[in-house]
């Protein structure tokens, strides 16, 4: 299957498939949170994605959820298919992604354990394909037709859905922060002092590993896109604080996996007409 550029439309359907105008990326923690799925094996013009997407039901709402790192977690951030994954999703119908993701605190007052509905993003990384744009690239290339293409991407996540996961980040309980900075770093290694304290001098928020390229590939498709952060540590002994392990990440994401859950699950049960609003 080849394509040249993305269209408001999905190119590409699973044979068979009702369009599902939300999606979710995460961890294999997520998988349990749907209610009659069914795995849609997708290929795309960019490769396989990172797994199937998985699509069922949260309160009677249609979901589509793929695990970004792959279901055994096979994928290390750099080597994550976003092209493909963004396409799978774009391909079953979806228009609007919420996601969560880890990150690590730059700043002494923002906590392991608390949630940020993130508004802005630093893109730290490098050789990852972020365009499906990929104008004078090598013919017979998918994206390579066509006129050159500027995404705008001065405001990368939804207002709406940010205000939504907020909300019921509130009701559920969940210390949630309504906004804030992530810078995005290639991985797979954690940053180094001067590195950690450079982002901090900046004013920087949070860091992390996944967020770019998923949000400019989300707005280059169309897809409105959101992200709840859960902080998981103090970035590079931040403020005092032992460094950061790969270890003590894992286990602040197990222990809270299902606050994390509980907050989308609600926004979805109770937001689910604001999720998938055209705009």
């Amino acid at each position: 299957m080849t394509a040249t550029q993305p269209t408001d439309q999905p190119t590409e359907t699973a044979t068979g498939a009702p369009g599902v105008p939300l999606g979710v990326f995460g961890g294999s923690g997520f998988y349990e949170f749907l209610d009659d799925s069914e795995e849609h094996v997708v290929d795309t013009p960019y490769g396989w994605p990172a797994g199937p997407v998985v699509v069922g039901s949260v309160a009677g709402n249609r979901v589509a959820f793929m695990a970004r790192h792959g279901h055994q977690h096979q994928f290390a951030a750099h080597r994550v298919p976003y092209r493909a994954n963004l396409w799978a999703m774009h391909s079953m119908g979806v228009r609007s992604i919420v996601t969560p993701c880890s990150v690590g605190s730059l700043q002494p007052d923002i906590h392991p354990g608390q949630l940020l509905v993130i508004d802005q993003v630093v893109d730290r990384t490098w050789g990852r394909p972020d365009t499906f744009h990929d104008v004078g690239g090598p013919a017979g290339e998918p994206g390579t037709g066509g006129p050159v293409h500027h995404q705008s991407f001065a405001d990368p996540y939804d207002p709406v859905l940010r205000a939504n996961l907020v909300l019921a980040g509130r009701r559920t309980g969940a210390d949630v922060v309504d906004g804030g900075t992530m810078v995005v770093i290639n991985g797979p290694r954690f940053s180094t002092r001067a590195e950690s304290e450079w982002f901090r001098s900046m004013g920087w928020h949070v860091v992390n590993m996944t967020g770019y390229p998923e949000a400019v590939l989300a707005a280059e498709l169309g897809i409105r896109y959101a992200s709840v952060a859960l902080v998981t540590d103090y970035d590079a002994g931040v403020d005092g604080h032992e460094p950061v392990t790969m270890e003590a990440v894992f286990a602040m994401m197990h222990a809270n996996v299902a606050r994390v859950r509980e907050l989308i699950v609600h926004a979805v049960q109770h937001s689910y007409d604001e999720l998938i609003a055209r705009t």
